[in-house]
């Protein structure tokens, strides 16, 4: 079993004004925690895993394929694989993302074992 108590060295920096630390994974499937400054940014990017998102606090502007929208706490946001998406905060806050399949490169990043 997989778990991540609230450990302050966890935390990694993600994109100017955000951070985000690992909560749980295995190869299948993996939950991380992001926190955002106001004005913070998940800058344009895509990758081959589907990410569903859940606002747990703040309020965000998302893009996702050219299309945007203003999420706010207790909203979902489903990402496709290989949809190009980007956010900004507009209210500080924290956002639950899963992903499927594992990031190994998030897992990479933060000096963990791949789930390969």
């Amino acid at each position: 079993m997989h778990v991540t108590h609230d450990n302050p060295t966890a935390w990694m920096t993600s994109g100017p004004g955000a951070e985000r630390r690992i909560l749980a994974h295995s190869a299948d499937l993996m939950l991380v925690e992001f926190r955002f400054e106001k004005g913070g940014e998940g800058l344009p990017h895509s990758h081959p895993h589907t990410q569903q998102t859940y606002v747990a606090s703040g309020s965000f502007e998302f893009t996702v394929a050219g299309e945007t929208r203003t999420l706010n706490p207790g909203d979902g946001l489903l990402i496709p694989s290989d949809a190009e998406h980007s956010c900004v905060c507009l209210e500080a806050g924290a956002l639950i993302d899963a992903f499927t399949p594992c990031r190994d490169d998030f897992l990479e990043a933060h000096g963990l074992p791949t789930s390969a």
